[in-house]
């Protein structure tokens, strides 16, 4: 069965967009830094896509009708955080910090990092205290 013409559209629409989309839209190469860190930038985006055409009926019946069509895509790519890598900590930094719950969740990392480093301090100082006791 001979495909529509407008299956040929629609179709070559979506490849043209996969072409411009891929997970390194979303999720940037890593840039690495001079200190040795790394910064990936986070990206959204945004694509809306509409096709549509009408067949013109001839006054003779034939197996072949005229056909219009059109079809097209947009695409939008905004930036909304980086991703900071460096010794070992990561930390999220939003493009837009728009209130102070953006800036406690921000800053749950570093807490959970330093919790750690409270603990492993306690712990070898508990060993230490051990140790000397013998």
């Amino acid at each position: 069965m001979e495909s529509h013409p407008i299956e040929n559209l629609m179709r070559s629409t979506l490849e043209n967009l996969k072409d411009m989309i891929d997970s390194n839209t979303i999720i940037g190469e890593p840039i690495e830094t001079k200190d040795g860190g790394y910064i990936v930038p986070v990206s959204k985006v945004s694509f809306g896509f509409a096709s549509g055409g009408s067949e013109f009926h001839p006054n003779e019946r034939d197996t072949h009708n005229p056909f219009g069509g059109a079809s097209g895509a947009g695409i939008t790519v905004k930036p909304v955080a980086f991703l900071v890598l460096k010794n070992g900590v990561s930390r999220l930094l939003p493009v837009e910090a728009d209130t102070s719950i953006d800036r406690i969740i921000d800053t749950i990392p570093q807490v959970i990092d330093m919790i750690k480093s409270a603990f492993s301090d306690k712990k070898n100082a508990f060993t230490t205290c051990e140790q000397k006791e013998e």
